[in-house]
């Protein structure tokens, strides 16, 4: 190639890119913070944050008032915003103030992983019907930039399953409790005081946090739509000390894995604990980091791991997605798109599977929820009580959430 024909693609690639970015910001918590700082540190990116919504008046922040207004009809009815950033916690408002952005021409950066698994479908016919892009990394795996890789590395790759450690406060939590000994609610309080954990720490350690990722997950990977209630998440908030060195003894770490599996034309997705072998590449991912692993039909396996809580890694995923909007990049949903029917995909869930578990229990009628097949081992002291068995995956569904068990998955 000539040294023309290269500044003639140098100068393409720059005509590309939409005119400076003025971001319409809403939230300016952990991670509205985190983008504010590696945006002021980022050397190329022509973008910029006019004003700043927020919910409350009396909090001190770290750059002056002006920046900030109480109304959200500032920032969404501002001409001068090109892109709205919505960083909020409270779902049912981050939807309206998404839906309104896009059916107003403009493009949207989302990190609210609840809003986006609860309404995915009407967002991406929104998309669809205006143009309009949204893109959402940071709602997902912190820094790992898992989705655009499912849409551009993976697009038109038949995957087998995808399987992962996404959620950072859990993660630190088990770590905690077991390359230092910390018990589970001293490990939950330093994850808090770290703004590592949600607002609602049950969001993160029952597995709600990585059910709602899991949605995400399984529409870009496989274009199925799940709503979070069809997707199982028992979590980690019952585990000891006793369960770690359950696990130690037998040279096992115990994880919170969100998993989708193909089985045919069907899928097996749900989040639990599992046991996870220390030399295994998951077995690897410590304290607040995420690790995912993709299996192709032909691609076979591939590991991603990264910072997957804290108000940096995050800001950093949300950065990229700005960035990407410089050029206008869209996903291209090509699995949803190949697809002429995306209505109650729960249909391609399966549920009636044997799955092997480790049930930790306090009183035998605790098991009677359970239909188990059969009985591998059995433990009974003062202090504890397990069984490891092979149990009818449906049975699970009908636990509370309110249950005094540990239960974790035996690969």
């Amino acid at each position: 190639m000539s040294t023309t024909e290269i500044y003639s693609n140098e100068v393409q690639i720059e005509a590309q890119q939409t005119d400076r970015i003025n971001i319409g910001l809403f939230g300016f918590g952990c991670v509205g913070q985190g983008l504010y700082d590696v945006l002021n540190h980022s050397q190329s990116l022509k973008a910029e944050i006019g004003k700043i919504c927020v919910k409350d008046r009396s909090k001190q922040r770290k750059i002056e008032s002006k920046y900030f207004t109480f109304e959200r009809s500032d920032v969404l009815k501002n001409d001068d915003h090109n892109l709205i950033v919505e960083l909020i916690d409270d779902a049912d408002a981050a939807l309206e103030i998404v839906g309104d952005a896009l059916l107003k021409g403009k493009d949207v950066v989302t990190a609210n992983k609840k809003m986006l698994a609860d309404n995915f479908e009407l967002l991406y016919k929104l998309q669809l019907e205006t143009g309009s892009s949204l893109l959402y990394e940071g709602a997902c795996a912190g820094s790992i930039p898992i989705i655009r890789t499912l849409e551009e590395y993976y697009d038109n790759e038949l995957l087998k399953s995808i399987r992962g450690i996404i959620n950072g406060s859990s993660n630190y939590i088990l770590t905690k409790m077991e390359l230092e000994g910390l018990s589970y609610n001293e490990a939950l309080k330093q994850a808090q005081e770290l703004g590592f954990a949600e607002s609602d720490p049950q969001l993160d350690v029952a597995g709600f946090d990585s059910k709602y990722k899991l949605c995400l997950l399984c529409a870009h990977a496989f274009g199925l739509i799940l709503k979070p209630k069809d997707i199982l998440n028992v979590g980690i908030q019952n585990i000891s000390s006793f369960d770690i060195n359950y696990a130690k003894e037998k040279n096992l770490r115990i994880k919170l894995l969100a998993r989708a599996e193909k089985t045919g034309i069907h899928f097996r997705v749900y989040v639990l604990p599992h046991f996870i072998p220390e030399t295994g590449a998951l077995g690897t991912v410590n304290y607040e980091f995420n690790g995912i692993e993709v299996e192709g039909i032909y691609s076979d396996k591939q590991f991603f791991a990264g910072k997957g809580a804290g108000s940096h890694p995050t800001g950093s995923a949300v950065l990229s997605d700005i960035s990407a909007i410089t050029y206008d990049y869209k996903y291209g949903y090509k699995k949803l798109k190949k697809r002429d029917d995306i209505d109650n995909d729960i249909r391609f869930v399966e549920d009636d599977f044997l799955i092997k578990l480790y049930i930790r229990y306090n009183n035998r009628n605790d098991l009677k929820e359970f239909e188990i097949e059969s009985i591998e081992e059995e433990y009974s002291s003062c202090e504890n009580k397990y069984i490891v068995a092979n149990v009818r995956f449906s049975s699970l569904r009908d636990l509370p959430h309110a249950h005094n068990l540990f239960i974790c998955a035996v690969d």
